[in-house]
């Protein structure tokens, strides 16, 4: 447990050492780190003194109703369902952990409904405004020949900004048309490069990467002025100028080509299952996503075009002029 954790301050003393020796288990025998030991201790310990001013003396003495009540109180203070549902995960686990200590006669966290989450949408550029973002670099210069070589494939292969950044000419085929990327748990995936990427790439690895290279540089693609591999905040503050000069008005993040590209090939009639593989997602949940925002593309599509959106019906008073 993080020496720095006031424990006895967030928690009432006769739920104490219950909850001790859970973060002491949590934390040496499954590894979680201090960051989330801490969360835990301020989420049991919340539950703690919800409970004894409700006059429970125990852990022993809680039942599913009296952290119903807590979980209820929380919303009615305004407590987003994100939030809700991490304590629950903490409840969760922690309970969990009496039963098998035998310290808690049932799991009384079994009947509790987790709040539902609802995740914002992500947005997306249109056609027009991808294309007046990758138009902006000056490619007359080795910066600007960077500038559309990184959004090119950026837009072309839907690459976390992580995974641009880390990009090796190593990883990149030009010939085949491919990269290979190392996402999220070093699992590798193939991804094609676009014809217009694939030139973009060419022009900057023949007249513009030269310009950046430097004794220490190694075999990064992407270089900075340093001659190393561009962080992934310089990525994001040369994407915000090149939307600057594109004059796109909405904020412009890495993550918005990203989610443009799945957009884009959803509406242009890819498989979801496609999509999936091409943006390393390991679960299609979190893939369909893009089906909501396309969703609501339609109605506002419809809402703007139908004939009947755009027409106000008659009133009773017209009947019968």
């Amino acid at each position: 447990m993080p020496r720095d954790l006031p424990l006895e301050k967030l928690c009432p003393l006769e739920f104490l050492p219950e909850v001790e020796d859970f973060l002491a288990f949590m934390e040496l025998e499954k590894g979680l780190s201090a960051h989330t030991i801490e969360g835990y201790a301020r989420d049991l310990g919340q539950a703690a003194t919800f409970l004894r001013r409700q006059k429970v003396g125990s852990w022993k003495a809680v039942d599913s109703p009296h952290l119903t009540d807590w979980i209820y109180q929380l919303h009615e203070q305004g407590y987003a369902a994100s939030s809700l549902a991490r304590k629950l995960t903490a409840l969760r686990s922690f309970a969990t952990y009496l039963v098998k200590e035998e310290l808690l006669p049932k799991n009384v966290t079994t009947l509790l409904a987790s709040p539902k989450v609802v995740r914002p949408l992500p947005g997306t550029l249109t056609v027009e405004e991808v294309d007046a973002l990758l138009n902006a670099p000056d490619e007359k210069t080795p910066h600007g020949l960077r500038g559309r070589a990184f959004l090119e494939l950026f837009y072309s292969s839907g690459l976390r900004v992580s995974e641009l950044a880390n990009l090796t000419l190593q990883q990149i085929d030009l010939d085949s048309g491919y990269l290979r990327v190392y996402g999220k748990g070093s699992k590798e995936r193939a991804v094609p490069i676009g014809r217009q990427a694939i030139a973009a790439l060419n022009r900057y690895l023949d007249h513009g990467r030269p310009a950046f290279v430097r004794s220490t540089t190694d075999s990064a693609v992407f270089l900075s002025n340093r001659g190393q591999a561009m962080s992934r905040k310089t990525v994001w503050v040369l994407i915000r100028q090149y939307a600057r000069l594109a004059g796109i008005e909405k904020p412009v993040k890495p993550h918005l080509l990203r989610h443009s590209f799945a957009t884009h090939l959803l509406r242009g009639g890819a498989d979801l299952r496609a999509i999936q593989e091409l943006l390393g997602h390991s679960d299609i949940t979190t893939t369909q996503i893009y089906t909501s925002v396309d969703d609501q593309r339609l109605l506002s599509d419809h809402a703007r075009y139908h004939p009947r959106q755009k027409t106000s019906l008659p009133s009773e008073n017209d009947h019968g002029q």
